[in-house]
């Protein structure tokens, strides 16, 4: 198993002779320079406007963190983007503080370490709010694969050939993987879907994928 970064175990959980998964190998994406411009003033106005609209909101929320339970309301992480550069991605944290004390892992179903309101951000989806700075900023967009922490990467390589080319286009909010089983996905059934995504990546199919996670987040599918 690949050491993360910081020294911590990593606990996933499969077989210890694990089928390995072979992706299939995409050339570089083309530019698209006009979907890229609509995207990227797409990305700037939402996020702007979802910012002000949200600020009191995610002022309360925040203040709810702290009551609930002792640390800072925000929690940051370090995530790989596109082309593997790392940058800090901001959530509402929805964990204790002491979450990884005994190492890397990902939420599980009913996990003990989930605050109260932690529940309910998870829930609504309420914990990814403060992403969206990291949209406005460009170092994420509205739609395109999840970003993962080095650790993950460095795990999943080990059985998942062609893994990291997820990050050969900008890591999203939203994605295909998400709106189509999302946490219920292991991580090679997700790469299938990420790989789609960069394949056919458009101004409908990111449309089409912001339209579907709201179906996602009022059926409560996919929540841990």
């Amino acid at each position: 198993m690949a050491k993360p970064h910081d020294k911590k175990e990593v606990f996933w959980e499969f077989p210890e002779e694990r089928q390995v998964f072979y992706m299939e190998t995409l050339a570089a994406p083309g530019k698209k320079p006009v979907y890229g411009f609509i995207k990227r003033v797409f990305d700037v106005f939402c996020s702007l406007i979802a910012l002000v609209l949200m600020l009191i909101p995610m002022l309360v929320i925040s203040l709810l963190i702290v009551i609930d339970s002792p640390g800072k309301p925000i929690y940051s992480q370090i995530r790989l983007g596109k082309n593997e550069k790392p940058f800090t991605i901001y959530k509402f944290r929805s964990m204790r503080t002491d979450a990884e004390a005994d190492g890397l892992r990902w939420a599980g179903d009913r996990d003990k370490r989930i605050t109260r309101i932690g529940k309910f951000l998870r829930f609504t989806r309420m914990d990814e709010l403060p992403q969206l700075w990291n949209i406005l900023k460009g170092e994420m967009s509205f739609v395109g694969p999840r970003p993962e922490r080095p650790e993950f990467y460095e795990l999943f390589d080990t059985y998942i050939v062609g893994f990291r080319q997820r990050m050969l286009v900008k890591p999203g909010l939203t994605g295909l993987a998400q709106v189509n089983g999302g946490y219920d996905l292991r991580p090679e059934e997700k790469i299938l879907f990420d790989l789609a995504y960069i394949k056919n990546r458009s101004v409908f199919l990111d449309l089409k994928c912001i339209f579907k996670t709201f179906r996602v987040i009022l059926l409560r599918k996919g929540v841990k």
